[in-house]
């Protein structure tokens, strides 16, 4: 997991975002995140959430053994949220967020396509590559890159979303909610709510989260906590 030293300045915004969850009343007409190919989250289902942010490479490299997980048992055995978490230290961290948001209400069967090629290119997005460039420039290299990975007739769609204050209220509330569950980093993960405990320096791999679902696979239709009668 991402977690490099962090100036005090980002650390007082973070403080300050899960303050602002105590202050603000922001209900959001459905539940945060972008749902795997359609599947519809349900308790009947092992219920993964994952926050991620697109520029991050931890988060990158743990999409694609997570992703095979999911695949491997299905969507009446394991269903998946995907929530934007953008770090504060990734400069364009929080338009490839809302970037995701904008095209996911434009047409959701674009969403993970465009998440996975942020995370194949996502070089391009970091510090270094866009430090001598304006904001606007660089929101325009994700406007191009957005347009060219999905075509570019949606290119003034996307536009139009970023001038639409409702998209950045959706990311922020993203951002917030990931605050409210205790997420400082990315990638994070809970299972049917719980976290999952991860290190610095692991990203759990296809075996790995085989060895998280299998036993709850096994549970599911069973009564895991027996009624106890004294």
């Amino acid at each position: 997991m991402y977690k490099p030293n962090i100036p005090v300045a980002s650390l007082l915004i973070l403080s300050f975002a899960v303050v602002l969850i105590r202050s603000q009343s922001i209900y959001p007409s459905r539940y945060d995140g972008f749902v795997y190919k359609k599947r519809a989250a349900s308790t009947d289902t092992v219920l993964i959430e994952a926050f991620y942010d697109p520029v991050c490479p931890d988060s990158r490299d743990s999409w694609a053994p997570l992703k095979q997980a999911v695949d491997h048992y299905g969507p009446t055995v394991v269903s998946l949220i995907v929530h934007t978490f953008p770090l504060p230290y990734h400069d364009n961290a929080f338009i490839t967020s809302r970037v995701l948001h904008i095209v996911n209400d434009l047409n959701s069967s674009a969403t993970y396509p465009l998440l996975e090629a942020f995370f194949k290119y996502q070089e391009q997005f970091y510090n270094a590559k866009t430090n001598n460039i304006s904001r606007a420039a660089a929101l325009d290299k994700v406007i191009g890159f957005a347009s060219r990975t999905l075509g570019n007739s949606i290119q003034s769609a996307i536009r139009s979303g970023f001038n639409d204050s409702k998209t950045s209220i959706k990311t922020r509330v993203s951002f917030k909610y990931g605050c409210m569950r205790g997420v400082y980093g990315t990638p994070f993960f809970f299972v049917n709510g719980f976290l999952v405990p991860v290190s610095d320096d692991d990203v759990i791999d296809y075996n790995g989260w085989r060895k998280i679902i299998d036993p709850l696979t096994t549970k599911q239709g069973k009564n895991e906590y027996p009624l106890t009668i004294f």
